[in-house]
């Protein structure tokens, strides 16, 4: 991503600060194509310097390109004070969700100014490139058949964690190198709770079951969710609520195009559920980024404030939380074309019936 490196030096002058220290790993992988557990990023008016220590210097020498590669041979705090002091920075902006109260104090120690920034890497992000999102679709595929692998396998007598393993292992098999999240799968009554973890409770019939996973390629993560019905009582009820949330979430997509607020989409699918009577039954928002991280930003809620671009990638994901009933999620990815929603996700949205 070079010429993100370069808009944030080009930033500098304007956040007042000498200097821009990145710590957060996904973000220190977007700017300079490490892939290591520790490194860090200085980025100044004339200098770009990549920091990681013995470990990793051959894969830093491998990974990173643009950068000047230093290895880390004092504790971290005193390593980035020896490179303000050998690069006269004398106002540092550094990542205010990644630096800790103790790292700061031990910064501020030797004089050094600091200034806080929030999502300076992250509103980078926001759009994706062209081979961005041809990783999250692999990601998304490699996730969807892993979930078509598990089918039959999901009956009447297994556990919630039983599954939660095999699928994971799928997940592996199809080339995930890591998994964005703890598989989710949730049944009968568990299935309220939107992030519920798998237990060592049994599937029955007439119960709702709830799997909640991602996908990974290159660094790159996918999410959705998919709710199906084991064959028994309540059938009737679960489809009428499952066709609830599938218009939700239907009608969420339709709302997406460039140019429209975030807020508008999540309205679309809420006000839906509203009319339905079951608004206090569905709290969360209705979707958000996905990227280098499961979580990112666009934040598509009643509380957003973001504007939909081109090129953004999110989910929609409305449902309704039943307590001693159950729940059900129906959760799709999305990338922002020029006149609207791309789905990137391809499974069916119909319900699912198993007969257990």
């Amino acid at each position: 991503m070079i010429r993100n490196r370069h808009i944030l030096r080009q930033s500098l002058d304007r956040d007042g600060i000498d200097g821009l220290l990145i710590t957060d790993l996904a973000n220190v992988r977007y700017l300079s194509g490490f892939t290591g557990s520790a490194g860090f990023l200085m980025i100044t008016k004339r200098h770009f310097i990549f920091v990681t220590d013995f470990r990793y210097q051959e894969q830093a020498r491998k990974q990173v390109k643009g950068f000047t590669i230093r290895i880390q041979t004092v504790e971290r705090t005193e390593f980035i004070k020896k490179l303000t002091q050998g690069y006269s920075i004398r106002r540092l902006g550094f990542e205010g969700q990644s630096i800790n109260y103790s790292t700061y104090r031990k910064l501020r120690a030797g004089g050094l100014r600091l200034k806080a920034l929030t999502d300076s890497v992250e509103t980078l992000r926001l759009v994706k490139s062209n081979e961005e999102i041809r990783y999250i679709r692999t990601a998304v595929q490699r996730a969807e058949n892993a979930y078509k692998r598990l089918q039959p396998f999901i009956r009447t007598g297994v556990s919630e964690e039983r599954l939660a393993i095999r699928f994971e292992g799928f997940l592996r098999e199809e080339g995930c190198k890591s998994i964005p999240f703890g598989v989710i799968v949730a049944s009968g009554p568990m299935s309220a709770l939107p992030h519920a973890r798998p237990t060592g409770r049994k599937i029955r019939k007439g119960e709702l079951v709830l799997f909640d996973w991602g996908g990974e390629c290159n660094g790159y993560y996918s999410d959705m969710t998919r709710t199906v019905a084991v064959k028994g009582r309540h059938l009737g009820r679960q489809q009428e609520l499952y066709d609830i949330v599938l218009e939700a979430h239907d009608r969420a997509i339709q709302a997406v195009k460039p140019g429209v607020k975030a807020v508008v989409i999540d309205i679309a699918a809420r006000d839906f559920i509203k009319q339905k009577g079951y608004n206090k039954r569905f709290g969360h928002g209705t979707g958000h980024g996905v990227g280098l991280a499961v979580h990112e930003r666009p934040v598509i809620s009643w509380q957003s404030r973001e504007i939909v671009e081109k090129g953004m990638v999110f989910t929609i994901e409305p449902g309704i939380y039943l307590p001693d009933f159950g729940g059900i999620r129906i959760e799709d990815m999305v990338s922002v074309g020029g006149h609207g929603a791309e789905v990137l996700t391809a499974l069916p949205g119909k319900l699912k019936i198993i007969k257990g």
